[in-house]
C-alpha cells in the first residue's frame, strides 16, 4: 500500500515546490489529496480549498508557513496521519510538540529530497 499523502498549501503555480511535490508524488504512484488557496488540478489531483475529512492519510506534507499552520493543528491531528513532514521554511516547534503529544511522527525534511533519494 502506497502512503496516501495530503499536500497542505498546494499551489497551481508550477514554480512552487508544493506543485512540484504533487507531480513527483503522483509520478511515484503515491495517492495524493491536496488543500490550497485556489481550486484547480495539478497532475490528476484536484486541489480543495476547504478542510476535507480525508480518510487513510499516511503523511501530511506541509507547504504553509508557521503563522498559517495554527488554523490546521486540530484538523491535521484529527486526520491521525502516521507522520507530518515540515518542508524547508515550515518548521514550527509549537506544532512539533503538539504532534508528539498526539503520538504523530514528525520530520523536518524536504519531500522532494525524500522522494529523490527513495527515503519517502
Amino acid at each position: 500500500m502506497k502512503k496516501k499523502t495530503l499536500v497542505l498549501g498546494a499551489s497551481l503555480n508550477e514554480n512552487r515546490y508544493s506543485n512540484i511535490a504533487i507531480k513527483r508524488l503522483r509520478g511515484n504512484e503515491i495517492p495524493v489529496v491536496a488543500i490550497g488557496l485556489r481550486v484547480g488540478v495539478v497532475a490528476d489531483v484536484t486541489i480543495a480549498t476547504e478542510k476535507v475529512e480525508f480518510k487513510d492519510i499516511d503523511t501530511v506534507t506541509l507547504y504553509l508557513n508557521p503563522s498559517r499552520q495554527e488554523a490546521y493543528y486540530e484538523f491535521i491531528i484529527g486526520l491521525k496521519p502516521k507522520r507530518v513532514i515540515f518542508n524547508p521554511g515550515t518548521e514550527n516547534m509549537e506544532f512539533l510538540k503538539l504532534l508528539k503529544e498526539n503520538n504523530i511522527k514528525s520530520e523536518i525534511a524536504c519531500t522532494l529530497v525524500l522522494l529523490a533519494t527513495n527515503q519517502y
